[in-house]
């Protein structure tokens, strides 16, 4: 099974990118999967080109690859006024807007305050629906006073959000299984639906 975690921090090290680590942690640790970490920072000038040119080059193409061919998906954005980066949107406006239908997906994101956090619901959420991918119910926001100290990376109340959201990728990814078993069959929506439900 592929997991591709996407992952749009502009430093180094980045807040957004330890969010996706520990998010990745908590899937793996209920599924067995082979993980690619995308870092957006990285193609930041080939997602540009791909906008001048209208043709991604071999390092863009590998990535939008990984991200359609896998069988779920961890994204992962910074929120800047009130919203998802601009480099996050233009990595997903270069995928066909139809390559991640029925993909289970886990969104996150990172802020400065807790204010912030509605963007997941007002636009993270509505851009994945967009693109008809199958947004598991908990998206998880780390703000900065969710950082907790040396002995441990969250406070109380971040590390149980993450638990949650990955046992109910971990739950769709376990259900759906791997993409090359599932391609040709199409898993009715209540059936992805009853697969976050969690185990009694």
């Amino acid at each position: 099974m592929k997991l591709v975690v996407v992952t749009a921090g502009l430093t180094q090290p980045s807040s957004t990118r330890l969010l996706a680590d520990r998010l990745t942690e908590a899937v793996t640790r209920q599924v067995e999967a082979e993980v690619r970490v995308i870092e957006l920072r990285d193609l930041a000038v080939d997602i540009a080109n791909n906008f001048v040119t209208g043709f991604p080059n071999g390092r863009l193409r590998e990535a939008i690859e990984a991200v359609t061919e896998a069988d779920g998906l961890i994204a992962v954005t910074p929120i800047f006024s009130g919203s998802y980066s601009g480099l996050f949107k233009s990595f997903f406006d270069v995928i066909e807007n139809t390559a991640l239908a029925g993909k289970p997906v886990l969104i996150a994101a990172t802020g400065g305050t807790a204010r912030h956090s509605l963007a997941l619901e007002h636009a993270l959420r509505p851009l994945f629906a967009y693109l008809r991918a199958v947004v598991v119910p908990t998206a998880v926001y780390a703000a900065a006073e969710d950082w907790g100290g040396a002995s441990d990376a969250f406070t109380d109340g971040l590390g149980p959000r993450i638990a949650r959201a990955a046992e109910e990728l971990a739950g769709l990814l376990r259900h759906l299984g791997p993409r090359a078993e599932s391609k040709d069959e199409v898993v009715p929506f209540e059936e992805q639906l009853a697969a976050l439900r969690p185990l009694s």
